[in-house]
């Protein structure tokens, strides 16, 4: 479910990632954008912080100035002396009580402010309700509808019922209950203890609301933020502009470097100007001049050597059959000759049919090289093809006391292929394997799965050395290089075994490890044109040492997982095939597809100790 999940997830996300990773242009205009994005917000930031903190710190001296002011008018109205009559009779502390003196000083001191800031008094405490028959001043009172209780926070009340001088801190302005009652509002508020016109004391708050810096404080926010959204959308749009001008140029090289690719050699780039740029698409032009003359060169030279092969192999057909009219004369009159003389007639009939079928593998490569090698396929069972081979092959197979054995024959195995082609890739895979196999037997397994059909033909003799697997279907190429080539083919037939399979749309590949033989399996197609996903034969056979080595560790621990003990069977030193006969494939499970889409690589060497080389072959009896 997970990964159904992560599945669906991905999906509508592949294009987008398709397209950010071959856009250099949107990758770079991103980039810009994110950046310049942040810079515009650790700025915003910086500048919001600095405005706030220089708006806070003028309201501050100035409600504390203010507020400073009134404290002392306060005070001094509670210290002024008692009058009977005079201009200022409603500040006489003449029948007036502590709580008319007080409510008549709020209003008093908040007339002055002009909505820019509102006056309250509490009692000594925190604020709580005057209880029954209490002296002084008790009950809250403010100015402009504030509820003084909700609007002094306690921790300032605290601070100052609990210390002399003058104390502020930030909270909002609540105000009461009614039909026109205002939203609560940042403010300011400073306090400080006094006494009344009968020496009790109490608490005095003026609260300055905020209002005006907070709306100054928005305006910096909305301007910087429109500012910042502009400068970010510049600055991508230069980007854009700035990248384009170098992207397009680099896009224009990479669509003619595809179509160079193609074969096209005349595209160009377009040259204008003379900065680095044109200096550019003027060396691309010049590179993709130099390099059509080259291939020019090369197509030319390599058809002027096709001509030359082709031509030199065709003229070498008749000065050859003369030379074979005569060397059979002179073979077939070699009883009448003296030993030296016969033996020599015997080498050159020898050397001619050497010399006749590298003529005829030369004249197979020429074809391969021109392009001129047609394939005639048609429905054919591989299982007759062998049988054929194999019958070619026994005599050589006893000379060399060797048992050519078939497995997977009992059903038939139709592949659409060229039977003259397949015929002859495995005409040499099996008569390498009987060359090579030092007397031991010569397996030819096969098999079809899926969409496809296979033919590995498996030896025991002296295997291939790491590295030798991929080159052994070089051209002329030999295991040991300082050897002439005395015995055997020409040397050009894996070269050819090769290219037929590849004209088939097949495989041929090699595995071996040294001391240990080799194996070389054929893959085709079922049906023409079908493209090959695997192989129903593995590479690498079960009886190499890596895989018996797995096995018997495998059987190892399930031994020892049951807790039995079963003692092996010794083996058969008389057996020349180390393993067993087994039962017809008739078919089987399609293998995941094979790494590889080239013949001939992929294959694999193993090396093995020289220690576990001796055991082996003590083993064997060798």
């Amino acid at each position: 479910m997970l990964r159904l999940f992560v599945r669906l997830v991905r999906r509508p996300l592949l294009p987008a990632v398709r397209l950010w990773r071959r856009n250099i242009q949107l990758r770079v205009v991103a980039a810009t954008l994110l950046i310049s994005l942040s810079v515009v917000l650790a700025l915003g930031f910086v500048v919001i912080a600095q405005v706030s903190e220089g708006l806070l710190v003028a309201k501050e001296e100035a409600a504390q100035s203010q507020a400073a002011g009134g404290f002392a008018v306060a005070q001094e109205k509670a210290n002024t002396p008692a009058t009977v009559d005079g201009p200022d009779a409603t500040d006489n502390k003449v029948g007036r009580d502590a709580s008319t003196w007080m409510n008549s000083l709020v209003k008093q001191l908040a007339s002055g402010g002009q909505t820019a800031f509102e006056v309250a008094a509490l009692g000594a405490g925190t604020g709580e309700q005057p209880q029954p028959g209490a002296q002084g001043v008790r009950g809250a009172r403010a100015s402009g509808n504030v509820d003084p209780t909700a609007s002094v926070p306690i921790s300032l009340r605290r601070a100052v019922n609990h210390a002399t001088g003058t104390f502020k801190t930030f909270s909002e302005i609540r105000y009461t209950s009614g039909a026109d009652q205002k939203q609560p509002e940042p403010a300011l508020v400073v306090g400080k203890r006094l006494t009344d016109i009968n020496g009790d004391p109490y608490d005095l708050y003026y609260l300055f609301p905020l209002t005006q810096e907070e709306e100054s404080l928005n305006l910096v926010k909305s301007t910087i933020a429109t500012a910042g959204l502009f400068v970010v959308v510049l600055l991508s749009g230069i980007a854009w502009l700035v990248v384009r001008q170098v992207v397009s140029p680099v896009r224009m090289a990479a669509g003619i470097a595809e179509r160079l690719s193609a074969g096209r050699l005349q595209e160009r780039m377009k040259v204008t100007g003379e900065d680095d740029i044109a200096r550019l698409g003027e060396a691309f032009n010049k590179m993709a001049q130099n390099l059509q003359n080259k291939i020019q060169q090369l197509e030319e030279l390599s058809r002027m050597q096709r001509r030359f092969v082709s031509d030199v192999s065709h003229e070498l057909r008749t000065p050859l059959t003369t030379v074979r009219m005569a060397a059979d004369v002179i073979h077939d009159a070699r009883v009448d000759f003296d030993p030296v003389t016969a033996r020599s007639a015997e080498l050159l009939a020898g050397q001619l049919d050497r010399f006749e079928s590298l003529l005829a593998d030369l004249l197979e490569i020429s074809r391969f090289d021109a392009g001129a090698a047609a394939l005639e396929a048609e429905p054919i069972d591989l299982r007759e093809v062998v049988r054929r081979v194999i019958d070619g092959a026994e005599p050589l197979a006893e000379h060399k006391g060797t048992r050519i054995r078939v497995l997977g024959d009992s059903q038939p195995v139709i592949a659409e292929a060229d039977a003259r082609r397949v015929e002859r890739v495995l005409r040499n895979l099996v008569v390498n394997a009987v060359e090579h196999g030092e007397g031991r037997d010569v397996v030819v397994r096969l098999a079809s799965a899926g969409g496809a059909v296979a033919v590995a033909v498996r030896d025991y003799g002296v295997g291939l050395k790491p590295g030798e697997a991929t080159r052994v279907f070089n051209r002329f190429w030999r295991a040991d290089p300082a050897r002439a080539r005395t015995t055997g083919g020409t040397g050009l037939g894996l070269s050819i075994a090769v290219e037929d399979a590849r004209l088939h749309g097949g495989w041929l590949q090699a595995w071996g490890e040294p001391g240990g033989g080799s194996q070389f399996r054929l893959t085709l197609p079922r049906t023409a044109d079908e493209p090959l996903r695997g192989s129903p034969i593995p590479l690498e056979p079960e009886d190499s040492r890596a895989n018996r080595a797995r096995a018997a560790a495998d059987a190892a621990a399930a031994a020892a997982a049951s807790g039995s003990r079963a003692e092996r069977p010794p083996a058969d030193a008389g057996d020349r095939s180390p393993i067993p006969p087994r039962p017809p494939v008739a078919g089987g499970l399609s293998v995941p597809a094979d790494p590889t889409a080239l013949p001939g690589s992929g294959a694999r060497v193993v090396a093995r100790p020289a220690e576990q080389a001796q055991q082996e072959d003590r083993a064997d009896g060798r």
